[in-house]
C-alpha cells in the first residue's frame, strides 16, 4: 500500500508548514556554515553559505545525492582549473578560449545527462570560471584558490547533510509513491474510456507519458536515502517504467478495437458498466467468457490476450509500489534508460562557448578592468541555465533575479546591518531574505520557484559574508554592476545568436525517432527490455511535448511522435514474442513473421499469425502473446504511416 499523505496540511500565512520548516531548515544550514567557516578561519566562507543554499531541495534523498555530485564535480572543476592554466598562464586569450571549449563539453555533458548529473556537468564547467578565470593575472593563485574553495564546499555540504539529519528533513518517497499511484489510477481511467468506445486524443497520452518520465530524476535520488534507498529507488523505478508498458498497452487494446466488428465492440465495452470502472474485473470477467476465448478470430483473441496484459502490468505497477513502501527488493528491477539528442546537446555546448567568448570579446574591446566577476557570473549562469529546458528564457529570469537580489542585498548590507560585525546579528539579518527566498521556491509557479531559488544564492554571492563584515559601498556596487552586466551581456548574446528554435528541436527529434523505427526489427540481440526501450521512447516523446506544447500547430507532429511511439512498441513486443519461438518447431513460421514485419506489409503479417496460431494448434504450443502483437503491428501499420503528411515540416 502506498504511504498516506495529509490531505489538509496545516497552513500559516497561506503557506504549508512544511514549507516554512524547509525554509527555517536552509536559513539554519546557511547560518552553521558561516559560523563554522569564520571559526576555522577559511579564505572563501561565502562559497560555504552559497553551497548550503544550493543544496536546498526539500528531501534528504536529494541533498545527499546533490551534495556528493557536487562534491565530484568540484573535484573535476579544480583538475580542469590547474590544467588549463598551466597550459595557457602565459597567454589569456588562449586561457580564455580554452576555458570556453571547457564550457561548452560541460554544457554538452548537461544535455546528456539529467537530475544532479546534469548539475554536476555544469558545475564541473563553471567551476574553472570561479577559480581560474578570477585568478587570470595571478595564475600561481590557482591552487591556494581552489583548495580554499574546496575546503568550504566541503563544510557546506557536511553541514546542510548533518543538519537535514538532525531536523529530520523529510524522505521523498511517501511523496513520491502517492504520484505514482495518482498515474496509475489516470492510466486506469484511460483504459475505462478506450473501453466505452472513446477516442482518446494522442496529446492526452503524450501528457501522461510527460508527466511519467519527469519523475526519473526524483527516483533516482531515493538511492541516496538510508539503507533502504535503493531498494525503494529500483521499486519506483520499475513502477515507473510499468506504467509506459501500461499505457502502451491502453492504446493497444484502442487501436484493436476500432478494428472490432460492431457485435464484438458491444460485447467488450458492455461488460465494464456493471465493474464501477474496474478494469481488473472487466478484465477477469472478459477472460472468463468462453465465446470470447475460443474464437478464431484472431482479432478477438489479440484483443483478450491485450486485456489480460493491461491486469499482468497494473498488478505489476501494484507491486512495485508496495515494495516501494515496504522497502523490498523486487525480484527483478526494470531499468530507466534516458534519451538524450546528441545534436541539441552538441548545438547547445557550441552556442554556450560563443557566449562566453562573445561576453569576454566584449569586455576586452571596453577595456574595462576586474571583468573576471562578470565572466563568471555569465560562466555561473550559462552553467545552470543549461539544466533548465529553456537557456533563454532562464536567462530572462536571472536577469529579473540580478535586479532584485541587488536590491535585496543592498538593503540588507547597509540598512538591515547597517556596520554590524556580531554574529548574531548577522543571522537574524539573514532570516528574513533567506527565508523569503527559500518560500518563494515552493510556490508552484515555475517562475516564481526559479527567481526563489536565484535571489538565494545572488544575495549570498552580493553580500560575500566575511568576518569581520565588511561595508565598501563601492565594492558592493562593483559587485552589482558585474552581475547585472553578465546577465545583460548574456540576454543579448542569445538574442545575437540565438540558440536552435523549438521547431527545429522537434524536428531533429522526430528524425531521430523516425530512424530508430526504420531499423526494428533488429533480429539482434537486446540490451534493453522491450518495456526499458519503451521507456526511453517516451523520453524522447516528453522532449517532442516540451518543444512545442499543447497548441494547434504543433499538434500533428505530436500525434506523428505517438504513431512512432506506438509502432516501434509494437515491434519490439513482437521481436520479444517471436524470440521465445525461435528455438522450437515454430522456426519457419517465425522466420516468415519476422519478414512481414521487416516489410511492413498488414496482410503479410496478418498471414503470418494465421499461419502461426495454426502450426502452434499442431505442436500443441502457446503462441498467444506473438499472435496477439502480430495481429496489433497489421492494424497499426495499415493505419497512418508516420511522416506521410508531415513531410513539409520534415523538410523545414
Amino acid at each position: 500500500m502506498t504511504a498516506a499523505v495529509d490531505r489538509h496540511p496545516i497552513v500559516f500565512v497561506g503557506l504549508p508548514l512544511s514549507s516554512w520548516a524547509f525554509a527555517i531548515r536552509i536559513w539554519l544550514a546557511v547560518v552553521l556554515a558561516l559560523y563554522i567557516s569564520f571559526w576555522l578561519e577559511l579564505e572563501a566562507p561565502s562559497s560555504a553559505a552559497v553551497t548550503a543554499a544550493i543544496l536546498a531541495l526539500p528531501t534528504r534523498g536529494q541533498v545527499l545525492e546533490k551534495a556528493v555530485f557536487r562534491l565530484i564535480a568540484t573535484a573535476i572543476g579544480v583538475a580542469a582549473s590547474i590544467t588549463i592554466v598551466s597550459l595557457f598562464a602565459q597567454t589569456g586569450g588562449l586561457l580564455l578560449v580554452a576555458f570556453a571549449a571547457w564550457l561548452g563539453v560541460c554544457v554538452y555533458g548537461v544535455g546528456m545527462l539529467d537530475g544532479n548529473r546534469a548539475y554536476a556537468a555544469a558545475l564541473s564547467g563553471y567551476t574553472v570560471a570561479i577559480i581560474a578565470v578570477q585568478q587570470i593575472d595571478n595564475p600561481q593563485h590557482v591552487f591556494e584558490s581552489a583548495m580554499a574553495r574546496g575546503a568550504a564546499i566541503t563544510v557546506g555540504v557536511l553541514t546542510v547533510t548533518i543538519l537535514n539529519d538532525l531536523l529530520i528533513a523529510p524522505d521523498g518517497y511517501p511523496h513520491l509513491a502517492t504520484q505514482l499511484e495518482t498515474l496509475r489510477r489516470r492510466i486506469a481511467d484511460y483504459v475505462q474510456c478506450v473501453l466505452h468506445g472513446e477516442a482518446m486524443p494522442g496529446m492526452t497520452a503524450a501528457g501522461l507519458l510527460r508527466e511519467i518520465v519527469a519523475l526519473r530524476p526524483e527516483i533516482g535520488s531515493l538511492a541516496a536515502e538510508l539503507s533502504s534507498g535503493p531498494a525503494r529507488s529500483a521499486a519506483a523505478r520499475s513502477a515507473m517504467v510499468g506504467l509506459v508498458a501500461e499505457l502502451f498497452a491502453a492504446r493497444a487494446l484502442e487501436t484493436l478495437s476500432v478494428k472490432a466488428s460492431p457485435t464484438l465492440r458491444v460485447q467488450i465495452i458492455s461488460e465494464p458498466d456493471a465493474s464501477s470502472g474496474a478494469v481488473a474485473l472487466w478484465s477477469r470477467e472478459a477472460s472468463a467468457n468462453g465465446q470470447r476465448k475460443d474464437s478464431h478470430d484472431v482479432l478477438a483473441q489479440s484483443l483478450s490476450w491485450f486485456s489480460d496484459h493491461v491486469l499482468r502490468i497494473d498488478d505489476e505497477v501494484r507491486e512495485s509500489l508496495e515494495a516501494l513502501s515496504a522497502a523490498r527488493r523486487l525480484p527483478r528491477a526494470w531499468r530507466a534508460p534516458l534519451y538524450r539528442s546528441r545534436r541539441i546537446a552538441a548545438e547547445t555546448g557550441i552556442k554556450a562557448a560563443v557566449y562566453f567568448l562573445l561576453a569576454a570579446a566584449f569586455f576586452a574591446v571596453s577595456g574595462w578592468s576586474s571583468t573576471d566577476v562578470s565572466l563568471s557570473f555569465i560562466a555561473i549562469v550559462i552553467g545552470l541555465g543549461a539544466t533548465t529546458p529553456d537557456l533563454r528564457a532562464f536567462t530572462m529570469i536571472a536577469v529579473v533575479a540580478a535586479l532584485v537580489a541587488s536590491l535585496m542585498a543592498g538593503m540588507l548590507e547597509f540598512v538591515v546591518l547597517d556596520g554590524a560585525t556580531a554574529f548574531p546579528l548577522l543571522a537574524i539579518g539573514l532570516a528574513p531574505f533567506l527565508i523569503g527566498a527559500t518560500l518563494l521556491m515552493t510556490l508552484p509557479n515555475r517562475i516564481l520557484s526559479a527567481l526563489g531559488r536565484l535571489n538565494l544564492v545572488f544575495i549570498l554571492l552580493l553580500l560575500a559574508p566575511s568576518n569581520p563584515q565588511t561595508y565598501n559601498p563601492k565594492a558592493f556596487l562593483f559587485s552589482v554592476l558585474f552581475l547585472l552586466l553578465a546577465t545583460g551581456l548574456l540576454f543579448a548574446a542569445e538574442i545575437f545568436v540565438p540558440t536552435a528554435s523549438n521547431d527545429r528541436r522537434r524536428h531533429w527529434l522526430l528524425a531521430s525517432a523516425r530512424r530508430n523505427l526504420h531499423r526494428l526489427p533488429s533480429h539482434r540481440k537486446q540490451d534493453l527490455a522491450p518495456e526499458e526501450a519503451m521507456f526511453r521512447d517516451a523520453g524522447r516523446v516528453a522532449q517532442i511535448l516540451a518543444a512545442g506544447g499543447d497548441v494547434p500547430q504543433h499538434r500533428p507532429a505530436m500525434e506523428e511522435a505517438m504513431a512512432i511511439f506506438d509502432q516501434a512498441a509494437t515491434l519490439r513486443l513482437c521481436e520479444d514474442e517471436l524470440d521465445r519461438l525461435t528455438e522450437g518447431p515454430l522456426r519457419p513460421e517465425v522466420g516468415a513473421a519476422y519478414m512481414s514485419l521487416v516489410n511492413r506489409d498488414p496482410g503479410a503479417i496478418v498471414a503470418s499469425a494465421d499461419a502461426l496460431n495454426e502450426a502452434a494448434s499442431i505442436q500443441d504450443i502457446s503462441v498467444a502473446g506473438a499472435s496477439a502483437a502480430l495481429v496489433l503491428a497489421s492494424v497499426t501499420f495499415t493505419s497512418r504511416r508516420p511522416g506521410a503528411e508531415f513531410s513539409a515540416e520534415t523538410k523545414s
